[in-house]
């Protein structure tokens, strides 16, 4: 069999937030129909760890995906065609803090994006937010562009913590103390429908796993 690993972006330096990394993100897959044909997850922390883990992974001829935040807009540029000829190194090449290269032998389908942010994909579910932080929550406070991938990274913060500071069973949203637990219920389906680069990754799993057995996680 071949095993595939998905290096992602998240999980702090602390074992506790990796664990529940893997969890919610093996959570969402799962029910975005891979159960069964996920790749194995490694939460890896910051980003530049996330792209020095798989370099030096498919470097020994490991097959891997990369999964990080985009952190700013993907130029247009970079999105032309059918998604699978899309250019996230390009972006990531350009990407202030990054200046990443790709790594021989890999392709532009190893390497997704989260565009902006993960939490981005929490304003395509906005009613699983409100579920998971109940009594208080205000959706009025949420950024209102249609387009979650436009919503700036730090509009977005900003908004999910007022939207979240009422709350009566909940503290005010944190990044370590809720992201990978509201990851965990969000509706696949309406996150691949509100973002282009998150049905690039759904759809790219999918493909390789009928080409390839793939170990679970």
């Amino acid at each position: 069999m071949v095993e595939y690993k998905l290096y992602v972006e998240g999980g702090g330096t602390g074992k506790h937030l990796r664990t529940e990394c893997r969890a919610g993100f093996s959570a969402f897959l799962e029910k975005a129909a891979l159960s069964g044909t996920m790749p194995r997850i490694v939460a890896c922390g910051s980003r530049g760890e996330a792209y020095e883990k798989f370099r030096l992974a498919v470097g020994q001829g490991q097959k891997a995906f990369l999964l990080v935040d985009s952190e700013s807009p993907v130029d247009a540029e970079h999105a032309v065609g059918e998604p699978e000829i899309w250019k996230p190194w390009g972006h990531l090449r350009r990407q202030t803090g990054d200046g990443w290269s790709k790594p021989a032998s890999t392709s532009d389908t190893d390497c997704h994006l989260m565009v902006q942010v993960m939490e981005s994909w929490f304003l395509a579910d906005k009613e699983t937010l409100s579920v998971f932080f109940g009594q208080g929550f205000r959706f009025g406070a949420l950024p209102s562009q249609d387009k979650v991938e436009h919503v700036a990274k730090d509009a977005l913060y900003r908004g999910l913590a007022s939207a979240s500071r009422s709350c009566k069973t909940k503290a005010c949203y944190g990044k370590g103390s809720h992201s990978f637990k509201i990851l965990a219920l969000l509706d696949p389906t309406k996150v691949c429908a509100a973002s282009p680069w998150a049905k690039r990754f759904i759809d790219t799993l999918k493909i390789r796993a009928t080409m390839f057995p793939i170990l679970g996680n």
